[in-house]
């Protein structure tokens, strides 16, 4: 038990400091080429806060843990609109552009009702993931294509300014992204291995364990630039960011990983888990875009997701 708590803590120290060092290096590189956060934040930012979720159901899935690698996923987008929108509101009140809610928030719910519908059959297979990853590369062309008119312009000095101070440490911040993707790398082993080996000594259920502890670990990533960018006063990165990363562990991880090994999706995440996440999806679109004031995230909204998510973790282990 003792061992399986360490490699889990160690771990999660190396996704954490793995993942903070590659979006550092990414969104300051993105940066330098004078892109903007929104873009930024649904690209760069969320790439890289979703490389923990990568890395650790690939490994879990080369081990034959679909259920921590499936689990985890849910749990994370789960974790990223309840627990870390609902903290960021919490923080600062967050404005939602209205772009935003009309073209990515309903990416992000298609991408999960399509990965949903897919895994049906109680499987991910080789051309289901194929399937979404082609989705993937549909969503970073829309990406590049809405890209072109978030560069910097001439006249915006402070932008240009930053862009500027980026370009001379385009090094430093290609070591950072090369450290941070090594520190993932080992960080994920070791909380696969914690989590299974507690797993196997409590008698939980892998899934659960994939939903709650892994899930968390792997979201840290994603709080830490949410609540930054918050601090901050970048709305458009924090929110970003969040629906990005949902994206991408549809698209990027459950497309990748049923590729390298079929992922079984067990029936309690296709019966209770995924509808679970879609509420939360449906919540999130009820308080922006019915109950005014509209595309506002509010503090009180962001107390009823936080509330939301410590109902979900606490019906885990009833």
């Amino acid at each position: 038990m003792l061992l399986g708590a360490i490699l889990i803590f160690s771990g999660l120290l190396l996704l954490y400091y793995g993942a903070e060092y590659l979006v550092t290096g990414s969104s300051h590189l993105a940066l330098s080429f004078g892109i903007r956060p929104l873009v930024i934040g649904l690209t760069v930012v969320a790439f890289a806060t979703s490389m923990p979720e990568l890395m650790v159901s690939l490994f879990a899935a080369i081990k034959g843990s679909s259920s921590i690698a499936a689990g985890n996923i849910i749990g994370s987008n789960i974790a990223n609109i309840a627990l870390i929108l609902g903290t960021a509101a919490v923080l600062t009140p967050l404005a939602i552009a209205r772009t935003t809610l009309s073209r990515e928030v309903p990416m992000m719910v298609i991408a999960s009702l399509a990965a949903y519908l897919l895994a049906w059959d109680g499987q991910l297979g080789f051309f289901n993931g194929l399937l979404l990853f082609l989705s993937l590369i549909g969503f970073l062309l829309y990406c590049i294509f809405t890209a072109r008119g978030t560069v910097v312009l001439e006249g915006d000095g402070a932008l240009e300014k930053v862009v500027a101070t980026e370009v001379g440490h385009r090094r430093r911040n290609l070591l950072l992204v090369l450290f941070g993707i090594i520190g993932l790398g080992l960080g994920a082993e070791l909380m696969v291995r914690g989590a299974v080996m507690i797993a196997t000594l409590l008698g939980v259920s892998e899934v659960v364990v994939g939903l709650t502890v892994v899930a968390l670990g792997t979201s840290l990533p994603e709080l830490a630039a949410s609540l930054m960018s918050a601090a901050k006063g970048e709305m458009d990165l924090s929110v970003g960011n969040v629906i990005g990363s949902n994206i991408f562990n549809v698209l990027f991880v459950l497309g990748i990983c049923p590729m390298i090994r079929p992922l079984q999706i067990e029936p309690r995440i296709l019966r209770i888990d995924f509808p679970v996440m879609f509420g939360f999806f449906a919540l999130l679109v009820i308080m922006l875009c019915v109950v005014p004031p509209r595309r506002v995230l509010g503090r009180w909204r962001g107390a009823v997701l936080l509330g939301g998510y410590a109902l979900f973790v606490a019906s885990l282990f009833q």
